[in-house]
């Protein structure tokens, strides 16, 4: 019935190869329905486009094939929406950049795809489709049909990563083995015939005891064990790649094995077929290639499996089971039985399991492995507390508000996760190299063939073969495909244990051409909260005595700066005397009586209409307001007492970080909805280049384009709400990990804590991650620009130099290897001025060093 159901639905959506419907959402009158039509019309291919308001969908006729990606682009350019949805799926079997081109295009031509992006390193495919017209068993089909296996990947299975750990180790030891028998087959195929060839006394053994046609048919009998056992996976998938018109890598081999194997064979048993003088074999090409290759590809399983360590320890942090009240009685659980309502019991140095409120109880918790901070932080009753985290002192309960895919640390292995699963726009050349490099190769092999077949010296048919084949194994895609991803995946792999989460793969690229770093003042420059920063008493007065008197005064007042007067009397233990009395000014100041002394606080005109004279405090009044502090006033008694500043103060490690990003050549600049004077205050005393002051929360945007001047590309550093938009619309979106969710979910970048050190890291960063793909790229093209010419016999008429075709395979697995062992260099990044603090949990704070 499902079956029936999904074909019905899959019909629907798609009666023919011309015909598309789309759900539209948005409209909600006629002349909606009429702007939908006229942007739909106005698209190349389009025949007719019919709108219905009602069931809020699109009927749209091409004159030719459907075009669904033209047709969304026209509705969400007149301002409406087509949902989509995204779909992950695993992929088994490719092994080069051209499988990863195959399963692409055959993902891409399914109606209703908009866009499918492979990863070689992650062996994931993410799918954006249309909602409701595309299913995972439409594209597990067209995977299938590519010549590869897959399997979706759900929200809740998609970061758990055990069983994709599993099959990968399975088929590292797959690869051992079979590379240990092969070099076991292969070792006395290459002795018997490069021994006869490199030491004399070995050719007379072999000529004199052994017979040159019975070392044939040794060599024989053990290369057909090597080709039809461990090398069996190259013929299997190369050779139904080869007949669907797609080959790959494999088939490179396949084909250039099976020429040295087919003529040894021939060589072998009827030699006469061959023209005089050629009938020379090669079974230890076709072995030490098989044997080579085995080789580089286990070497390369290896380093892929170090290459997804930041997610196994992710994964490694979230603990294993959880202890439940239930019935009236405490359950030790499976993770997995833990659900939302749930109380849980933490004890002392525990792992909390996931996330939740705690309900009784008081403790510290490490929760240095989410933002960085090395200080245990505080939980009393009402305080909120995230899975993976460490309990370390007291015991406490708490009710589960997050499970599975839900939890806070969940969602930072798929964003991780995503992060090195995307492309980045540097990939865009190598796909479009690597979708004809394989039938590229084989049409140079060829052409190798036919011409030293008909130029070369005697036996020409031997220089052919052994050069064509020199050209087949030679060739390597591998190192093109794993060039970009392994980069990426070591870069955010490092950059999560440093603290920042790249939500999207590209800002990794589009934050190395940042040129001016905007920074939202409050809460990413500042602490984000009020607090007394200054109290100068008077002669005669204490500054304990004064300010626990206008603590008292202001305990009554509910504004933020006498919130912070208040917290500074607390954190010094100072106790309030009963007050009376109790009167406020709008705009001016407040008042009361003190134990019965006559407390009054308020700015210099509210002290003036007391009839006091606030003119001593004057330079320090002055040097208040050049810091960006707004002074004000305490009289007791009727006598002036003291001047006091409360302000959002400055983080610590704000100068420094802005040292850092003008360290690397970067202009900063600041938005704030303080006065001009202020923000200057703040500009001066921080170095900040430039600043937009007295902006509304709906005007960053505005601000920020002022900052785009001559092309620069802009970056922007908010927490807030209001700063949403201003990170959507910038260059690079970064968000204060401590800062709202709606900050969190619209930003690229993600700081899990609040240190601005975390942009200069992210920058730096993101420029050495570039770098080492270039490097890999260069490599990678440089290869096989130099070798497969090398391979064909260019050198041959200079300096008579030929490539093996075992030094071709040697040459093409190392290649490979080279690529990884670049990229793996990665994770000794070091950010310039900062250095891990040793914690023992991926996510690590940073300080300052001299490195």
């Amino acid at each position: 019935m499902a079956s029936v159901a999904h074909q019905q639905v899959s019909n629907s959506s798609r009666s023919s190869d011309n015909r598309l419907g789309l759900p539209v959402e948005g409209m909600t009158c006629a002349s909606c329905v009429g702007r939908v039509e006229r942007a739909l019309k106005a698209v190349s291919g389009v025949h007719t486009a019919v709108v219905n308001l009602a069931t809020e969908r699109a009927d749209i006729t091409f004159t030719g094939s459907a075009d669904p990606q033209a047709a969304v682009h026209a509705i969400e350019s007149a301002g409406y929406t087509v949902p989509t949805e995204i779909t992950e799926l695993a992929i088994e079997g490719m092994t080069c950049a051209s499988c990863v081109g195959r399963v692409e295009r055959a993902l891409g031509q399914i109606p209703g795809v908009l866009e499918a992006t492979v990863n070689l390193a992650t062996e994931r495919a993410w799918v954006r489709h249309l909602a409701g017209t595309v299913y995972a068993a439409d594209l597990e089909a067209a995977v299938e049909q590519a010549g590869y296996t897959s399997r979706r990947l759900s929200a809740e299975t998609a970061n758990v990563g055990d069983q994709d750990a599993e099959r990968r180790e399975a088929e590292a030891r797959e690869l051992r083995r079979a590379l240990r028998i092969a070099a076991v087959l292969t070792l006395p195929v290459f002795v018997l015939e490069m021994g006869s060839h490199l030491i004399p006394a070995m050719h007379h053994w072999v000529i004199g005891v052994l017979g040159q046609q019975t070392s044939w048919y040794v060599q024989f009998a053990l290369a057909t064990l090597v080709l039809f056992g461990p090398g069996l996976r190259f013929f299997s998938k190369g050779v139904p790649a080869l007949l669907r018109a797609a080959p790959d890598m494999n088939s490179l081999v396949a084909i250039g094995t099976a020429a040295a194997y087919g003529y040894s064979v021939v060589a072998t048993f009827a030699p006469g077929v061959l023209p005089p003088g050629t009938a020379n074999v090669y079974f230890e090409a076709a072995v030490v290639i098989v044997t080579l290759i085995l080789l580089g590809r286990s070497l390369e399983a290896r380093a892929k499996g170090r290459t997804s360590q930041a997610i196994k320890r992710l994964i490694g942090l979230q603990a294993r089971t959880a202890r439940v009240q239930r019935n009236g009685e405490t359950v030790e659980m499976a993770l997995d039985e833990v659900t939302t309502g749930d109380v849980v019991l933490v004890r002392p140095g525990e792992k909390i399991p996931v996330d939740g409120e705690v309900v009784e109880g008081a403790s510290y918790v490490d929760e240095s492995m989410i933002t960085g901070e090395p200080v245990p932080v505080s939980k009393n009753v009402g305080a909120e507390v995230v899975g993976g985290t460490i309990n370390t002192t007291g015991a406490f309960s708490f009710r589960v508000t997050g499970v599975g895919a839900d939890t806070v640390l969940a969602q930072i292995i798929r964003l991780v996760e995503q992060a090195q699963g995307s492309k980045l726009p540097i990939q865009a050349l190598v796909d479009k190299v690597t979708m004809w490099f394989v039938p590229a190769v084989m049409a140079a092999a060829a052409l190798t063939f036919l011409v030293w077949l008909v130029f070369g010296p005697d036996p020409a048919l031997t220089f052919a073969l052994v050069n064509a084949v020199a050209v087949l194994i030679v060739a390597c895609p591998c190192a093109m495909g794993l060039a970009t991803p392994t980069s990426i995946m070591v870069g955010t792999g490092r950059a999560a244990e440093l603290g920042i989460l790249f939500r999207k793969g590209e800002a990794l690229q589009a934050l190395r051409d940042v040129s001016v770093i905007a920074l939202d003042k409050t809460g990413t420059l500042t602490k984000g909260r009020p607090e007394l920063t200054d109290l100068v008493p008077a002669e005669g007065f204490e500054y304990n005595e004064v300010l626990a008197l206008v603590a008292a005064v202001e305990s009554r007042s509910e504004h933020p700066i006498a919130e912070a007067i208040v917290a500074a009397a607390k954190q010094l233990g100072l106790t309030f005397a009963r007050i009376e009395g109790f009167d406020a000014t709008p705009g001016l100041g407040v008042s009361a009586r003190v134990a019965g002394r006559a407390v009054a606080v308020g700015a210099d005109r509210f002290l003036t209409q007391l009839g006091l004279d606030v003119a001593s405090f004057l330079p320090d009044a002055q040097r208040l307001g050049e810091q960006g502090k707004s002074p004000l006033y305490a009289a007791i008694d009727g006598r002036l007492a003291a001047v006091i500043a409360v302000a959002d103060p400055i983080k610590e490690t704000t100068p420094e970080a802005i040292k850092a990003l003008h360290a690397l050549g970067l202009k900063v600049a600041m938005i704030t909805g303080d006065n001009a004077a202020t923000a200057a205050a703040i500009a001066r005393q921080l170095g900040i280049d430039e600043f937009a002051a007295e902006v509304l929360p709906d005007g960053k945007v505005e601000a920020l384009k002022k900052f785009r001047i001559n092309g620069a590309r802009v970056a922007f550093v908010g927490d807030g709400i209001n700063d949403a938009p201003a990170l959507a619309w910038a260059d690079v979106g970064i968000a204060i990990g401590t800062g709202t969710d709606v900050a969190i979910e619209t930003a690229d970048v993600v700081l899990m804590s609040d240190d601005l050190r975390g942009v200069m890291n992210a920058i730096a960063l993101s420029q050495a991650t570039i770098r080492n793909i270039k490097q890999n790229l260069f490599w990678a093209f440089a290869y096989n620009a130099v070798l497969i010419p090398i391979a064909a016999g260019a050198l041959y008429p200079v300096n008579g130099t030929l490539l093996s075709p075992i030094f071709a395979a040697a040459a093409m697995a190392l290649s490979s290897v080279f690529v990884l062992g670049n990229a793996l260099r990665l994770k000794r990044f070091q950010a310039p001025g900062s250095v891990e603090r040793r914690t023992g949990v991926p996510f690590t704070p940073m300080e300052t060093s001299t490195v």
